[in-house]
């Protein structure tokens, strides 16, 4: 299994970044997938998942209407669009996948990439 996140960068407050996550090693259309993040000094976070074929989706309040995920199964690729962003969604972003559901839990996730930094500052 690989988790291959990429799109991170600096950005200004009120920017935006869409960021992917490929994936290989294992049947992508099979499992939910989800995004988590950790700022330093603080727990890794979840932001965002959706359901296998794409039409179920669950993002943490602080950044609904914000943020949108999506996946193309075609492609075993899962993005995060970022929308108006904040100086305190400076973090990590990680990808990750599961067979549970949609779940906030970061321990029913199984595999992890390796994360991509985002950064928010003027």
């Amino acid at each position: 299994v690989q988790l291959v996140e990429s799109g991170g960068g600096l950005v200004q407050p009120g920017g935006s970044l869409r960021l992917s996550c490929a994936a290989s090693g294992f049947t992508f259309s099979n499992y939910y997938m989800g995004w988590f993040r950790q700022a330093p000094g603080k727990e890794r976070e979840f932001v965002s998942a959706m359901g296998r074929s794409g039409s179920s989706t669950y993002y943490a309040d602080s950044v609904k209407g914000r943020f949108t995920i999506s996946r193309d199964n075609a492609k075993n690729t899962v993005y995060l669009q970022m929308n108006s962003l904040k100086p305190e969604d400076t973090a990590v972003y990680y990808c990750a996948e599961n067979q549970e559901g949609l779940t906030r839990n970061s321990k029913l996730w199984d595999y992890w990439g390796q994360g991509t930094q985002v950064t928010v500052s003027s």
